[in-house]
């Protein structure tokens, strides 16, 4: 008997890159599909939470569509999510854009804008580069980092960065003119990346499959 495919649900809350996204889930053989409509979310067997943007127009878009208590009751209840640049903030407690703005708080921790200048030298923002990932002391193994190596390079671009409260959610660091700053995360169903994986060539797409044959999706 074939095996029934799991359904991921895109969430669109009107900001991001669902294309790209939606393409790469294909790719890989991921059932996935773009939605706003929160009886989508509160069906589907899994989550991806993409975007591009300003934080404080999507906590708005969100709350606009009714999504946000759908997604909080979904990933508290243990539904894998994906979150992906923007999509990775959300899911923080809170950001410092223009003042200061409510997240998910599915994790703690705080949005933050990279400076301009850092010890009197200028720092570009925002951060448009392909940029290395690493880590210290947390291994990618079980993880959907397990093909990629320690300082491969992913595709960035971004103006604010997390900063998760402890180190415990903390999958990989990224330096960007001297700022170390936290470039994925991971914490029980959670997963998230600052870098678009589905711009990052084979081995982003790779996260793509990983994170579905870990949550049993393909």
């Amino acid at each position: 008997m074939e095996k029934v495919k799991k359904s991921v649900v895109i969430i669109d809350y009107q900001l991001g890159n669902l294309f790209s996204v939606n393409q790469a889930c294909r790719h890989v053989g991921i059932n996935a599909f773009i939605s706003s409509n929160k009886d989508d979310i509160l069906s589907a067997d899994a989550l991806i939470l993409p975007g591009v943007g300003a934080f404080m127009q999507a906590m708005s878009n969100l709350n606009n569509l009714d999504l946000i208590d759908a997604i909080n009751k979904k990933v508290r209840r243990g539904t894998p999510i994906f979150g992906i640049c923007l999509g990775l903030q959300l899911l923080f407690t809170k950001s410092e854009e223009f003042g200061s703005a409510n997240g998910l708080d599915l994790i703690s921790g705080t949005i933050k804008k990279f400076p301009n200048k850092l010890k009197n030298k200028e720092i570009k923002v925002p951060h448009i580069m392909w940029n290395q990932i690493y880590s210290q002391n947390k291994s990618w193994n079980e993880s959907p980092l397990k093909e990629l190596n320690n300082f491969d390079f992913m595709y960035f671009i971004h103006s604010y960065y997390v900063e998760p409260t402890g180190n415990n959610s903390i999958l990989t660091k990224t330096n960007y003119d001297g700022i170390e700053f936290c470039s994925s995360i991971i914490k029980n169903n959670i997963f998230a990346t600052q870098f678009h994986p589905e711009k990052s060539a084979d081995k982003g797409i790779s996260i793509y499959k990983n994170w579905a044959l870990i949550n049993d999706l393909i």
